[in-house]
């Protein structure tokens, strides 16, 4: 049984970003998680027909967004776009949605592609630097649940 306050199962991990969103996906009963796949937004639109299709498959319990800030903590310019892509999440799936520190995510994702080659799941676009960094943000988030 859940502690109260903590997400229980599934959990969906979105690099956001103009162009493409990296999403990966996790488990906070075993605090395992896994690149899925970029979706690629149409023309800086975001593509929400890939998101609702990834949300339906997986029905996540909690969602997770990369807060990207600046190396001293501070809020970016791009702070407020993923804020933004945040609310809309949970206003069209009510699912409740969490930012996280996504700091040196992307550098860390090149690293482990450089390392591990490139990944590719059935139904989202190949690039996996975007999902690795998705990957990245949501380990560092199961990271911090504490666990018997």
């Amino acid at each position: 049984m859940p502690e109260a306050g903590k997400p229980d199962g599934c959990v969906l991990c979105f690099d956001f970003g103009t162009r493409q969103i990296g999403v990966a996906i996790g488990q906070t009963v075993t605090g395992t998680a896994s690149p899925l796949g970029v979706i690629k937004n149409h023309r800086q639109t975001i593509n929400w027909d890939a998101i609702t299709q990834a949300i339906n498959e997986w029905k996540p319990s909690l969602l997770i967004v990369g807060l990207p800030l600046n190396m001293d903590g501070s809020k970016s310019d791009f702070c407020a776009q993923a804020e933004r892509f945040s609310r809309q999440l949970n206003g069209r799936y009510g699912v409740p949605v969490e930012l996280a520190d996504e700091r040196l995510s992307t550098f860390e994702a090149k690293s482990r592609e450089a390392s591990t080659g490139r990944h590719r799941k059935a139904g989202y676009a190949s690039d996996p630097v975007d999902s690795l960094a998705a990957h990245c943000i949501l380990e560092s988030w199961l990271s911090t649940l504490n666990r018997p």
